[in-house]
């Protein structure tokens, strides 16, 4: 049964700030408060794919200008040393916990989320998020990885799953006339979060640099009360629209008649039963983990491959650098990993959009093909010295793994239907769970044994990049299976009905009585607009000073 009753949704006596009833809209709310409010939880958790401008420095936390390295260090041992510096890898598996948990909150706590409303959600997911930073910066100051992996890892990662779904589902429930935009909107901050946070980060760990410290922690602790701030706009200015609310003016469209859009709905318990489901399963987990890993290690792979050629001393590998050298480096390679980020943004709004066009099984298999002709491309690219070439492929990858992110919530609803898109949504998203330990995993691990083999750093990736493409190949595979379901799976409309009773009911009971979602940019939602664009101006443009520097 849908978990949003009209009991959840009306004023029962006194409210706490947090209570669903104290978020539904009232008359004259204008719909366009609600994606500015998604978009300052999303970009704040949205760092997370820009973590790794921490991972060269904090390679360094001990030795500062070189790493203290302990060759037979074990992975517990890194765990607990206070005298070692950590090894890349060992950082990357807090990568793998974010998403791990990400995938797995999402799973676990979506109905919980739909009781209790998007508010509490968000205020939860701000304490998680921040407060992981701020045991992080804990770990990093007493040198403990543990508390790392704890705090950012396993707690931030809770958070993360928490705000990445709580605008998903708020947005599609405010525009059903617009239902790519609105799933564009509410999972674009997440891919810009990067574009904003590393250049910020990477300012900040130069601010806190010292001789005792690499100015990791204190950069954790200012980004934490950043992040909170924001967050906690973000949750207190989301609102609900009332259960039947439709946009003024706006009746659902004719049937469709093409055969991979479902007429009907399938409940949330036969879902996971049918073939169709671990197709796109698969699909997603597969995109993901290619696209994933190169976010991950996109800072030290482009400071590894070009090394020297970055700052014009091409004749300098990356581990011939003075410490000097490698700050100007890590700061290109910060916009770098920004240039990813906003192509990531731009690929969920422009791949979403071509999905109602092209069809969402054909839009990932062009994922596929043209992804599997770059990673393979991007060797030859790198081994050419072309840093513009090889940074335009890894782009385009970055745009379609974003563009996946934004299209499979549509996918799901044309095969499955609209009646339980959103919790079907949250358990595919334990495909994002499994991505984000076989991606990193991957590429850090592939990179560690080719440096013990002695492979030269800048070609310690080329592997990797086979191996990337060998997950498209398998991706293409399972998406061209996918197929319309059988109707055995569909809720008859009986079912439907009863289950949309006392939303219809509700609806009839209050017709007239909700002017909301109207109007489009007043000076309210230009407000709200505005406080946003401020940072996101602000990665925007670092972003593309840094990078122009790649197209040299």
């Amino acid at each position: 049964m849908n978990a949003t009753t009209q009991s959840d949704t009306m004023p029962r006596g006194p409210a706490g700030l947090l209570d669903r009833s104290r978020i539904v809209a009232q008359a004259g709310f204008n719909r366009w408060l609600v994606p500015p409010a998604a978009l300052a939880i999303h970009l704040c958790i949205g760092m997370a794919y820009g973590f790794s401008v921490f991972w060269l420095p904090l390679s360094r936390a001990i030795g500062i200008g070189k790493p203290v390295a302990c060759p037979d260090m074990t992975l517990f041992g890194a765990l607990v040393t206070t005298t070692c510096d950590w090894r890349v890898a060992d950082l990357g598996w807090m990568y793998t916990l974010f998403f791990v948990f990400l995938g797995s909150s999402a799973a676990l706590w979506g109905g919980w989320l739909e009781r209790v409303g998007p508010r509490r959600a968000g205020v939860v997911a701000a304490v998680c998020w921040c407060g992981g930073m701020l045991i992080s910066a804990l770990g990093v100051y007493l040198h403990q990885l543990w508390m790392l992996w704890l705090g950012s890892g396993v707690i931030g990662g809770v958070g993360l799953g928490l705000g990445y779904i709580s605008p998903v589902s708020t947005l599609i429930k405010w525009f059903p006339d617009r239902r790519g935009m609105a799933t564009g909107m509410a999972i674009m901050g997440f891919g810009g979060g990067a574009m904003i946070g590393a250049p910020l980060a990477n300012s900040l760990m130069n601010l806190f640099r010292g001789t005792d410290s690499v100015g990791v922690w204190q950069t954790f602790v200012a980004m934490a009360v950043v992040y909170f701030a924001f967050m906690l706009g973000g949750a207190f200015g989301y609102r609900i629209p009332p259960l039947g609310w439709r946009p003024e003016g706006w009746t659902p469209p004719a049937r469709s008649t093409r055969p991979m859009i479902t007429h009907g709905n399938v409940h949330l318990r036969n879902a996971h039963r049918t073939r169709q489901f671990w197709l796109i399963w698969a699909v997603l987990c597969l995109n993901v983990s290619a696209g994933i890993g190169v976010i991950g290690m996109a800072s030290p792979m482009l400071q590894e491959i070009f090394g020297g050629a970055l700052i014009g001393k091409p004749e300098l590998g990356f581990v011939a650098l003075d410490d000097s050298q490698r700050r100007a480096v890590a700061a290109i390679a910060a916009g770098f990993t920004g240039l990813l980020s906003l192509f990531n943004i731009g690929g969920r709004f422009v791949w979403a959009s071509l999905s109602d066009l092209f069809g969402r099984r054909n839009t990932y298999t062009i994922f596929f093909l043209l992804g599997i002709a770059l990673y393979a491309a991007a060797p030859g690219a790198a081994h050419a010295g072309s840093q513009a070439l090889f940074v335009a492929f890894l782009c385009v990858i970055l745009s379609m793994y974003g563009g996946g992110f934004a299209t499979v919530p549509a996918y799901l609803a044309d095969i499955f239907g609209t009646q339980f898109v959103g919790a079907i949504h949250g358990r595919l998203l334990t495909a994002w769970a499994t991505a984000g330990i076989i991606g990193p995993v991957v590429v850090n691990y592939v990179r560690e044994a080719e440096i013990a083999a002695g492979v030269p750093r800048h070609l310690v990736y080329d592997f990797t990049m086979y191996i990337l493409a060998g997950f498209l190949v398998l991706g293409l595979l399972c998406n061209f299976l996918v197929r319309p379901l059988a109707e055995k799976w569909f809720m008859p409309d009986s079912e439907v009905a009863q289950i949309q009773a006392r939303a219809q009911t509700f609806a009839a009971e209050h017709a007239g009585s909700y002017g909301i979602g109207r109007g489009g940019l007043d000076g309210k939602a230009a407000l709200a607009w505005g406080v946003l664009a401020i940072p996101m101006l602000y990665g925007g443009w670092v972003t593309l000073g840094s990078a122009l520097v790649l197209f040299r």
